[in-house]
């Protein structure tokens, strides 16, 4: 039978935890021989037991520790002698790892309320005096509160740091990306400038080489080599089909180089080559802008390319229209007419054309106009729209294809510039919208560590406001109601309280506990309790006083412990 090991925690893991419970131990220790307790195993081995359990607990489970430390404070609650123990700093250790493991507030709130709600219901089931009330009230709350507070700062502080360095090793790696987008957007230009340069002078060469074989003045062989010729730029089509499929992405916008001619220029060239076209301006030429006037030259040389290549032989007639602000680009080409002669791939020459119009379509988008295509008049008609100045206008982003789970959207064919245009590539995003995600998280990161540090701040005041009003308050009532034992003993019973009047303090003690209010006292007298003592966190032997018709009629100690409940004071005088 196979047994499996139980993986163990790093050593550095081991080792924190051991110097955490180490020093918890020995604050316990020094408790135990300071407070001279006579259970060892109560208030020393049960203890060092729980905070070896607690301390591995708190980087699972942080909330149980807390409980678990919790636990052992409430048990000093139940000490009839003093409810301060050591087990307060293993509280405050604790909470402060849980509000530095713990990244959600409300949990560990919720474990702090159970804490305190323990606390509360402890003293009130043994029925404690005040002192034990003020200790639940201020300082175990503040020993859970401060300290989770303090770790939740901490925590704040160290992811804004690691978001810090995250993004810095971030930005180093899309700036890899950002070269190989330059790389990409480099060859997305030289597939557009092939598509609309050299597709449109190699269609004009297949036509006139066609022309030239109908001519009756060539001879057989003339004819087959022209028929060879006219074959070879048919190849030449479709290599550059291919070439453009492999090299073509969408380009950036204003990225498309100018060229030199005009569009006067193109269109003669076109009809020394035997297109049959006709073109006309109407309107004064404005002053357009660089862009514009290179958008109208593409769409006038994607449009006569096409009708060239998908109707030879038909009559081409284009317009171009200045108006007072836009300008109106109009390329229509006639049916084909019957005995046309033959163009070269003529079977698969379609995919050059639509890739065509959809550059076209983005580059109108781009420059804030508008192109309408489609069927005309058994022909085809290409209208753009133009503004005289680009209003740069943001095209709708496509959206980024999805990559299969696990697959890296980068690939070597990718990177050697051999990818087909099926194969899923992700460009990254542009620097400027990398560095606006970066600037919101730091932000982000930032406004948290802001929050946390006003928090650990403010809570405490606050709470400072709240509890330092009752503290002060309980401190007066106590320090105000103490009677010294030399007053005492000059107390002396059936005198009136007018002549008592300046022994006596100026408030009796409001909190006697009920093993105190239960001592017998003489029928019809009125008893008052007094502290002996100004100590504040420590039980005091109290002083009782019982008066009938203002004159003292028996004054005795009850002990501070409660083995003198509903027994004689160990001290009393009656009235003779």
């Amino acid at each position: 039978m196979a047994y499996s090991r139980i993986p163990l925690p790093p050593a550095r893991v081991l080792f924190g935890d051991v110097a955490l419970w180490a020093v918890l131990a020995a604050a316990t220790g020094y408790g135990f021989r300071d407070a001279g307790a006579v259970s060892p195993f109560s208030d020393l081995i049960l203890p060092l037991a729980v905070l070896a359990v607690a301390v591995p607990l708190s980087r699972s489970r942080p909330g149980a520790a807390v409980i678990l430390a919790n636990g052992l404070c409430a048990l000093g609650l139940a000490d009839s002698s003093t409810p301060a123990n050591a087990h307060v700093l293993s509280l405050a250790a604790l909470g402060c790892l849980l509000g530095a493991r713990v990244t959600a507030a409300r949990g560990p709130l919720l474990v702090l309320a159970a804490c305190l709600a323990v606390d509360v219901a402890t003293c009130a089931v043994l029925r404690v005096q005040v002192v034990w009330w003020f200790w639940a009230l201020t300082v175990l709350p503040a020993a859970l509160l401060l300290p989770w507070l303090i770790g939740r700062h901490w925590r704040g502080r160290r992811e804004f740091v690691r978001e810090g360095w995250r993004t810095a090793r971030s930005l180093e790696e899309r700036q890899h990306l950002v070269a190989e987008r330059a790389r990409l957007t480099e060859r997305a230009d030289i597939a557009a400038d092939m598509h609309d340069s050299l597709g449109h002078a190699l269609s004009l060469v297949a036509l006139r080489a066609g022309a030239l074989e109908l001519s009756p003045d060539l001879t057989d062989r003339d004819r087959t080599e022209l028929s060879d010729l006219r074959g070879t730029i048919a190849d030449a089509v479709e290599q550059l089909r291919e070439t453009i499929a492999v090299l073509h992405e969408t380009p950036e916008p204003g990225t498309d180089r100018p060229v030199n001619d005009t569009i006067d220029d193109l269109l003669g060239r076109a009809v020394t080559s035997g297109v049959p076209v006709r073109w006309e301006r109407r309107g004064a030429v404005p002053a357009l802008s660089p862009l514009v006037d290179r958008g109208m030259y593409r769409v006038v040389q994607e449009a006569v390319t096409n009708a060239v290549k998908h109707a030879p032989g038909g009559a081409i007639r284009v317009e171009i229209a200045h108006g007072a602000d836009r300008t109106r680009v109009s390329v229509v080409n006639a049916a084909p007419p019957a005995d046309g002669a033959p163009r070269a791939g003529a079977e698969r020459a379609d995919g050059l054309g639509r890739r065509g119009l959809t550059g076209l379509r983005e580059r109108m988008t781009v420059l804030g106009g508008s192109l309408r295509t489609g069927p005309h008049r058994g022909g085809f008609q290409v209208i753009a729209l133009f503004p005289h100045q680009a209003t740069a206008r943001s095209a709708t982003p496509a959206p980024a294809p999805r990559t299969a789970p696990g697959r890296p959207p980068w690939n070597r064919r990718t990177h050697a510039g051999l990818a087909s245009p099926s194969s899923d590539i992700t460009l990254p995003p542009a620097p400027e919208a990398t560095a606006t995600e970066f600037t919101r998280r730091l932000a982000h990161a930032r406004r948290t560590a802001r929050r946390r540090s006003v928090v650990a701040f403010a809570a405490p005041a606050a709470a400072a406001a709240v509890f330092v009003p009752t503290v002060g308050f309980l401190a007066w009532q106590l320090t105000t109601s103490v009677l010294p034992p030399s007053a005492f003993d000059e107390l002396t019973t059936g005198r009136p309280r007018t002549e008592l009047a300046s022994l006596l303090p100026a408030r009796p003690y409001p909190y006697p506990p009920d093993h105190a209010r239960s001592t017998p006292r003489p029928t019809g007298t009125t008893c008052e309790f007094y502290r002996s003592g100004r100590d504040l966190l420590e039980q005091v032997d109290l002083y009782r006083l019982c008066w009938s018709d203002d004159t003292l009629i028996t004054k005795d100690t009850v002990p501070a412990g409660r083995t003198g409940r509903g027994t004689a004071s160990h001290r009393s005088a009656d009235v003779d």
